[in-house]
């Protein structure tokens, strides 16, 4: 009985430090990537050459939409105060027309009414939206190429291509142009790009983020997803 009682206390004593050891790994590994990701950057925009200013061929329209005003002290600061950040051709900002990667679509759809509610929550939290970027037609491809808009130039690996389908996101954040960026990913529009740029994707669980506003091509499937 004694036997069995440690067998067991064992096995639970193994099993939580097994747990401990992952989720320590998991964190360092994390502090590792980050950590060189943010050197990669910091070279490239030391560098500042040419290159670097024409955005590597990124953004299909530039602008800037201003966050909402930070209340004086004591209110605590905005979460994302002095970020900046870009979306695909696939999110409606108010008064412009969204063109879906696809020059067609755009010349036949007016000006959007409204803005997509998560740029909206991301307005309201602090940051500044400064473009729309490069995705395939239509959101259908994993290649990132445009024949239209052009295909936005792998930062890193500049002879390979960057995915997509939001190919311009991931470049845009890869390039340092912008904090962050969003795109939209069914099967990997998000995290393609991210992974062939490398960067971090994420695609969070369908339905926890609004997508409202936003032009997809599954709606059973795709999420609003963010690289950084």
């Amino acid at each position: 009985m004694e036997a069995s009682k440690c067998l067991r206390l064992g096995r639970i004593h193994v099993s939580s430090r097994a747990k401990v050891w992952i989720i320590v790994g998991i964190g360092v590994a994390g502090a590792i990537i980050l950590a060189d990701s943010t050197r990669r950057r910091r070279r490239r925009g030391n560098a500042a050459g040419s290159e670097r200013r024409e955005d590597f061929g990124a953004f299909v329209e530039r602008f800037e939409l201003l966050p909402a005003p930070q209340l004086p002290p004591p209110a605590p600061r905005h979460p994302l105060s002095e970020l900046t950040f870009a979306v695909s051709d696939s999110f409606d900002i108010k008064d412009y027309v969204t063109g879906f990667g696809n020059p067609d679509w755009k010349r036949t759809h007016a000006p959007a009414s409204r803005t997509a509610v998560v740029v909206s929550l991301l307005l309201k939290h602090g940051g500044t939206c400064v473009g729309r970027t490069v995705m395939d037609e239509l959101a259908f491809g994993i290649t990132g190429e445009n024949i239209h808009m052009g295909t936005p130039t792998n930062p890193d690996f500049p002879q390979l291509m960057p995915g997509g389908s939001a190919s311009g996101s991931g470049v845009a954040v890869a390039a340092g142009l912008v904090d962050f960026a969003l795109g939209t990913d069914t099967v990997g529009c998000v995290r393609i790009p991210a992974a062939l740029c490398g960067i971090f994707g994420f695609r969070p669980s369908h339905g926890i983020l609004s997508t409202i506003g936003v032009l997809m091509n599954s709606r059973s499937l795709e999420t609003v997803g963010k690289r950084y």
